[in-house]
């Protein structure tokens, strides 16, 4: 009974940790390393925040989200806001149909995630009308 526990055990840790890499929930750091995200399941879609940034202040103060468009959230803080929204699994290590915010920016792109090599890269894509066109960057999984 003892042996069986122990192979369930170490059955389940074996299949989290396959799990986690083909998947994109977890813990990532933009190619700047200014900044960490969590990436994690929101009902039947994923989402992320910002949980970490190299430069959290600004005049001591929290970064506040002040270029956003909506003057009721241009108060809210870039600490643990959810950028990241409504991704659905496409295949293929892909998430589609997201959305991703640019606090730099204020503004609001379609986006995809496609996760790269061993799952330890995640390609994020903005975009405005087709993929083709926008930006990439290639965050590196921290955890």
């Amino acid at each position: 009974m003892r042996k069986l526990l122990m192979l369930a055990l170490f059955l389940g840790i074996t299949t989290f940790g396959w799990a986690q890499k083909n998947s994109p929930i977890g813990i990532w750091t933009n190619e700047e390393k200014e900044a960490r995200f969590e990436i994690y399941q929101c009902g039947d879609k994923l989402c992320g925040k910002i949980i970490w940034l190299k430069e959290p202040n600004r005049n001591g103060k929290p970064k506040l989200d002040q270029l956003n468009p909506d003057p009721k959230l241009q108060t809210r803080t870039i600490m643990n806001m959810v950028f990241l929204k409504g991704f659905e699994p496409e295949g293929d290590g892909k998430w589609d149909d997201g959305t991703i915010y640019d606090p730099k920016s204020g503004k609001t792109y379609s986006s995809y995630m496609k996760l790269l090599g061993n799952g330890d890269k995640l390609e994020v894509k903005g975009y405005i009308g087709i993929s083709l066109i926008g930006r990439s960057q290639i965050w590196t999984r921290v955890n």
